[in-house]
């Protein structure tokens, strides 16, 4: 698998307080959006990148991941991702307390981790993982916002969830209290698939039909399709995308990029 990613400050905004992780030799890849003034998203979505990682790092050392599937590999890999993703929670609402100055700051988490031929993914907020398999774009996560579980409940329509005020109140968030609810997902990988990773700044602007021609693209290619769609629709937010593609298996080349903005 190899991946490639960019993030953009879009056009309203001052500061970028999106943060992103590829790392192919590891098998993760994490999108982070920040919130909170005076630049605490910015610390708190990298700070949550920093722990994921090292979380990952160590648990895919300690537990044998690798080789044939199985239900205990699959349950092994979704704590080891929850875990990561709790650890970023508690360190973030730590720091807040810790400094007044960064009260109520938080992030979004939308990490995805390869265990063996298979992927585990792990969610909190409205970031974003999709999936392209033969031509199909598929959303995996499940949006963690106010509109998405009004709707889900049938208490609005897809047409009042389009125009209403609240379409940015967010459910869930890595940080806002010591403890989060995290969606955890295990996914086969075909050869020839491909992931998109971001934040709602991208996905805001494309319909889904759309999201399987831009990675059609491949590559950093794509990656600067969508960025500069949504730039070009509005751009009200900063701008992440991951592009992750399954290769076979003589085509891979490890190329491990990490990047925070």
């Amino acid at each position: 698998m190899r991946s490639f990613g960019g993030s953009d400050i879009g056009r309203r905004r001052a500061i970028n307080e999106d943060a992103y992780l590829c790392d192919d030799e590891l098998g993760l890849w994490v999108v982070a959006d920040g919130m909170g003034g005076h630049a605490a998203g910015e610390v708190a979505s990298r700070e949550s990148i920093d722990t994921i990682f090292g979380m990952v790092r160590r648990g895919k050392l300690s537990l044998p991941l690798d080789g044939d599937p199985s239900e205990e590999k699959a349950r092994a890999a979704s704590r080891v991702i929850e875990g990561a993703v709790q650890a970023a929670t508690y360190l973030v609402f730590a720091m807040a307390e810790l400094d007044r100055g960064k009260a109520g700051m938080g992030t979004t988490i939308s990490a995805m981790m390869r265990f063996g031929d298979s992927l585990v993914m792990g969610q909190v907020g409205d970031s974003r993982i999709y999936r392209v398999r033969d031509g199909q774009a598929l959303q995996l996560t499940e949006d963690h916002t106010l509109i998405a579980w009004q709707l889900k409940q049938g208490l609005i329509t897809e047409d009042e969830a389009r125009v209403s005020k609240q379409r940015n109140v967010i459910t869930r968030a890595v940080g806002s209290r010591d403890y989060v609810q995290v969606d955890t997902s295990v996914w086969e990988v075909c050869s020839g698939d491909r992931y998109l990773l971001c934040s709602d700044g991208l996905h805001g602007y494309l319909h889904l039909n759309e999201i399987a021609d831009a990675l059609g693209e491949g590559g950093e290619a794509a990656v600067r399709t969508l960025i500069e769609r949504a730039n070009a629709r509005g751009g009200k937010d900063n701008i992440t995308a991951i592009v992750v593609e399954v290769l076979p298996r003589q085509s891979v080349t490890e190329r491990p990029e990490y990047s925070e903005i």
